[in-house]
């Protein structure tokens, strides 16, 4: 095979639509377009919102609220919720994960302290609570911050 031999497979493509020439073709003079208006025009169409001059929904609702780019969003964990884990386990972010015990790991994992673990786990997290390093520990596991 040779380059000069080389072309798309039978149906795989298309030729373009030849607009504005003449009316035998079915698309002339005004190319598909119709007669007047916004799209007709070059760069023609509305943009997304757009309510034919009318004060728009965007701008007649009032806006609330902020969000803080320096805010700190933690994955929560109920120390209950560990004991899907085996005794002697390691848990992490990517544990509770592959678990499906969180959606999401957003700006880390933290732990709260409600329910019982009977579990001695190495528990690694952004944060915990007092209580929940409190039943970790009891049990005889670790709890430590990363």
């Amino acid at each position: 095979m040779k380059l000069h031999e080389l072309h798309p497979a039978e149906g795989s493509t298309s030729y373009p639509k030849r607009l504005g020439r003449g009316s035998g073709s079915g698309l002339g003079k005004t190319s598909g377009k119709g007669h007047k208006g916004a799209k007709a025009r070059s760069g023609g169409g509305k943009r997304p919102g757009f309510e034919g001059g009318q004060m728009p929904l965007y701008r007649r609702v009032p806006k609330r609220g902020f969000n803080n780019v320096f805010g700190t969003e933690y994955a929560e964990v109920n120390v209950e919720r560990l004991e899907a884990f085996e005794d002697g386990a390691t848990v992490d972010a990517k544990a509770l994960l592959n678990a499906r015990i969180i959606r999401k790991e957003l700006d880390g994992v933290k732990i709260l302290g409600g329910g019982e673990l009977t579990k001695k786990l190495t528990v690694k997290a952004a944060k915990f609570t007092a209580s929940a390093k409190e039943k970790i520990e009891a049990v005889g596991g670790k709890a430590e911050v990363i």
